[in-house]
C-alpha cells in the first residue's frame, strides 16, 4: 500500500518529532530519522532536505495559527474581554492535535531554535502576540505581563509536572494562572 506525499511528510514529522524529543535536535541525525522510517535516506531527501527542513514544517502550522489569531485580535477592542478570549483561543490552540508534543520539542530545544529561521519566526509572532495582549496599556509592566501570560500557557507543559495530569487539567491551570496576569493588564483605564 503506497502512502499520499501528505502522509508521508507528516509520518517523517511525527518520527522526526519523536526523536528530537527522545535524544534532542542536534544529536539526531537525517539517517536516525530514516532508519526509524524503515526508508532510505535519499526517500527522506524527497520530502525534507535537512533537519531545519522539517522543523520549520512544524513551526508552519502555528505561525499559520498564530498569524489567524493576531489578525483576529487586532480587529477587536482592547478590552479585558479581548484579552481573555485571545489567551483562550491561544491555549486552545496549543493543545489541539500534536502541539503539546511540538512544545516538548520546543522547550527542550530552545538553544537551538533561536539560531533557527523558523525559532526567530516563532519569537517574532511571540511578541505580536503580546502586544496584542497589552494593547491599550503600553507600560513596561503590562508588556511585562503580557509575556508573561503567554509563558503561563507555554511552561503547563513542563513546570506542571503533578502525576496524571490531563492536558484539560494542564490547560485549565494555565488559563487560571494567565487570567491572573491579564486581569492587571489595563486596570488603570487604560483598556
Amino acid at each position: 500500500m503506497r502512502e499520499t506525499t501528505g502522509g508521508t511528510r507528516q509520518r517523517i514529522q511525527a518520527v522526526a518529532l519523536e526523536l528530537f524529543t527522545e535524544h534532542g535536535y542536534e544529536k539526531t541525525s537525517l539517517r536516525e530519522i530514516a532508519e526509524r522510517l524503515g526508508v532510505t535516506k535519499a526517500a527522506l531527501y524527497y520530502h525534507f532536505k535537512s533537519k531545519d527542513e522539517i522543523v520549520t514544517s512544524l513551526v508552519d502550522d502555528r505561525l499559520r495559527r498564530m498569524d489567524e489569531l493576531i489578525a483576529w485580535a487586532a480587529d477587536q477592542p482592547p478590552t479585558l474581554a479581548t484579552r481573555r478570549a485571545l489567551i483562550s483561543r491561544y491555549a486552545d490552540s496549543m493543545f489541539a492535535g500534536d502541539l503539546p508534543q511540538v512544545m516538548r520539542f520546543f522547550e527542550q530545544n530552545q538553544t537551538v531554535l533561536k539560531s533557527l529561521v523558523a525559532g526567530q519566526q516563532m519569537r517574532n509572532r511571540m511578541m505580536r502576540l503580546a502586544h496584542e495582549l497589552c494593547r491599550g496599556d503600553e507600560s513596561p509592566a503590562a508588556q511585562l505581563r503580557a509575556a508573561l501570560t503567554l509563558f503561563a500557557v507555554h511552561s503547563s507543559w513542563f513546570a506542571v509536572r503533578a502525576p496524571g495530569i490531563t492536558d484539560d487539567e494542564r490547560k485549565r491551570i494555565a488559563l487560571q494562572v494567565a487570567d491572573e496576569l491579564l486581569a492587571k493588564i489595563g486596570e488603570n483605564g487604560q483598556g
